[in-house]
């Protein structure tokens, strides 16, 4: 278990301790936190710190991006360590455990993993554990590690295109694929065809084994009105595979 090689941590762990509470959108989202920006596009990209990486996962849990609320999330939980200081790597473990999927998401992300009887394979009672008590077994994380706007609002990978958007492009090979390399083959679970589309643009790129994949898993978001529809239709290739790949 580690921290990721590209980690900015140590630069805004400081800033993010500083901050007053409770936490304000506009104290974190502001010009202190924005790594990197297309006007042009209309792209925002501000820095979180879901740099934590455990390299013995079995289940690699990829989104597209965080959103604002895992954003706010993330740096609420390291403000938490204010007066109970601990090394970065337990902070950034406790993060991803705290920070992860978030919200509806996680809770329609569970349920789903659960119905494909994951949990039997990696030995534990529900797929819930992965975010508290068997958290060793998966890594969660995102094909931009950092939270990126789209006007403003969250983006959700389809505008501008993910793969062909050179500054997301860049943090998706700088970043992302070092993360997948740093880690040992484990059964990597693409959260709708999005990040699938990235998988498969690494793929192509030999960064990843296009074995390891389980397609057709759909967004968990409310958002997704289709994915009740998607997983039904995707459930039955689902468990064989997952049959075929823990053999």
């Amino acid at each position: 278990m580690t921290i990721a090689p590209y980690s900015l941590f140590d630069t805004y762990k400081k800033h993010i301790l500083n901050l007053p509470t409770p936490l304000e959108v506009n104290s974190f989202k502001n010009e202190q936190f924005l790594l990197d920006q297309d006007e042009k596009k209309h792209l925002e990209i501000y820095y979180a710190p879901f740099e934590y990486i455990n390299e013995n996962a079995k289940v690699l849990i990829v989104g597209i991006t965080p959103g604002l609320h895992q954003m706010k999330q993330a740096y609420s939980t390291v403000a938490s360590f204010k007066e109970n200081p601990a090394s970065d790597q337990v902070i950034l473990h406790e993060v991803k455990k705290q920070s992860s999927f978030e919200g509806p998401m996680r809770k329609n992300l569970i349920a789903m993993l659960d119905e494909l009887q994951l949990h039997s394979y990696l030995g534990i009672s529900s797929t819930s554990e992965l975010f508290n008590t068997a958290s060793n077994l998966v890594q969660t994380t995102s094909v931009i590690t950092y939270p990126v706007f789209y006007k403003g609002k969250n983006y959700n990978g389809s505008t501008p295109n993910i793969v062909n958007t050179e500054l997301l492009r860049k943090y998706i090979v700088n970043n992302f694929s070092k993360e997948i390399v740093s880690l040992n083959n484990p059964l990597i679970i693409p959260l709708g065809v999005n990040v699938t589309k990235v998988l498969t643009f690494l793929g192509n790129n030999d960064y990843i084994d296009f074995n390891s994949i389980l397609h057709g898993f759909p967004h968990t978001s409310g958002g997704n009105g289709h994915r009740h529809k998607q997983f039904a239709n995707n459930k039955e290739d689902m468990k064989q595979k997952l049959k075929s790949y823990f053999g």
